[in-house]
């Protein structure tokens, strides 16, 4: 079915068409008609699938709908997400949709001055997303009331919980007097989020959308290499080399290590951008702008910004630290293979991080395909030299292998 046939309105529709999108994706095509009707919503699938659009199509048909004129008379849905990134990028997504509609949106984060963003409140809003910090300041001082919510959105609801934003979620139900809808979306799910979920909702029923046993996506490939610790570097410069063109993410432990790879790739005359939370909230946005526009076509990034990075055509993930939560994996290498884009993501597994790849395999239900290096292989990896062997074309030795065995089998 054709977003075409459904039944919303024509702006929409042609904003879709705008952005590309002609038919819905699996979660938008199950979770639209249930926000259709008001019903709660616990939607839960792979990172790419296009969960914005599958709350926020629905959001904005409803207020475009019952509203006669572009004139905002208090807020009426909140998005709630944990990281700025976040905000700002389904802010976006709710700014296209609503193109040439009666709906007012906007997004709201800490990290800049507030000046701004009260005037934009004072000149009415119909959609706000937000971060729970800077929205409790902003209702503290009066600038942000609730008496209007209709409806409630909790994104990526796992990492507010691992973030310990359960008391302000259950303080923002507590102010919302009225009857509203509630929809809770992630990519992943736990006994903590059904709880939160079935413990939140006041309609008699929710919905429940689980996405498939494999969490990451069908159009991500992913590999590991076992590299020690201090050769990543080696790896990771030669890899970039092999792929000049290329859009790639690299993801890093910490805001320490950030610096310290990005260093290490200057000395190759790589350029790079860092992206973590040390960093302000101007220099963060203006790396990712860099990122968009193609100054640089390495981001580094520490998990703060895994989730609030959707940016299109990136080639490769590189886990250059596996990361510590199996969850975060997910999310990582959820940054590629979006859509129906195809992505690689590639992991560089120490002989101390081996426990933590145990971990994400498990939390995957299934093993990583693992990329033998030969002791041969691995010296070229850390000498310069202008050999064939590559890392891709490692990676496309293995996929072949690995077709051909399932061959022989059937």
């Amino acid at each position: 079915m054709k977003f075409e046939k459904y039944h919303i309105s024509e702006s929409i529709k042609k904003n879709l068409a705008d952005m590309g999108f002609k038919r819905p994706t699996d979660i938008q095509y199950k979770a639209i008609p249930s926000i259709m009707k008001g019903e709660d919503v616990l939607a839960v699938a792979q990172t790419g699938t296009g969960k914005t659009a599958a709350f926020a199509i629905p959001i904005i048909n409803k207020i475009h709908t019952y509203k006669s004129s572009k004139r905002s008379y208090g807020i009426k849905c909140i998005v709630m997400v944990p990281t700025r990134e976040l905000a700002q990028q389904i802010g976006e997504v709710f700014t296209a949709l609503a193109k040439h509609t009666k709906v007012k949106t906007y997004a709201i984060y800490g990290g800049v001055e507030q000046d701004q963003q009260i005037k934009k409140l004072q000149n009415g809003i119909d959609v706000l997303v937000v971060t729970p910090g800077r929205m409790f300041d902003l209702i503290h001082q009066g600038f942000i009331s609730l008496k209007n919510i209709n409806t409630l959105v909790l994104d990526e609801a796992d990492r507010m919980l691992d973030l310990g934003f359960i008391k302000d979620i259950q303080a923002v139900k507590q102010k919302i007097k009225q009857k509203h809808q509630t929809l809770f979306f992630s990519a992943t799910i736990n006994k903590e989020i059904k709880k939160l979920a079935f413990s939140q909702v006041n309609s008699s029923a929710i919905r429940i959308q689980i996405s498939p046993d494999d969490p990451v996506s069908k159009n991500v490939s992913h590999f590991v290499m076992f590299v020690e610790m201090d050769d990543k570097r080696f790896f990771l410069r030669k890899f970039i080399n092999d792929n000049p063109d290329a859009r790639v993410i690299v993801f890093v432990r910490t805001r320490v290590r950030a610096e310290r790879v990005a260093k290490a790739l200057e000395r190759g005359n790589i350029k790079s951008l860092t992206i973590h939370g040390e960093k302000d909230q101007k220099d963060r946005s203006n790396a990712m702008q860099q990122f968009k526009n193609g100054w640089a076509k390495i981001l580094i990034a520490t998990d703060v910004s895994a989730r609030g990075i959707d940016i299109p055509d990136v080639h490769y993930i590189i886990n250059y630290d596996l990361p510590e939560i199996s969850e975060n994996y997910v999310h990582r290498v959820g940054r590629t293979g979006r859509g129906v884009k195809k992505g690689i993501a590639l992991s560089y597994c120490s002989e101390e991080e081996k426990e933590r790849l145990e971990d994400i395999q498990t939390f995957l239900n299934k093993e990583i395909e693992k990329i033998p290096i030969s002791k041969k292989e691995y010296t070229w990896m850390l000498t310069p030299r202008d050999e064939p062997d590559s890392v891709l074309e490692l990676i496309r030795e293995q996929e072949i292998f690995e077709k051909n065995k399932k061959k022989r089998r059937s």
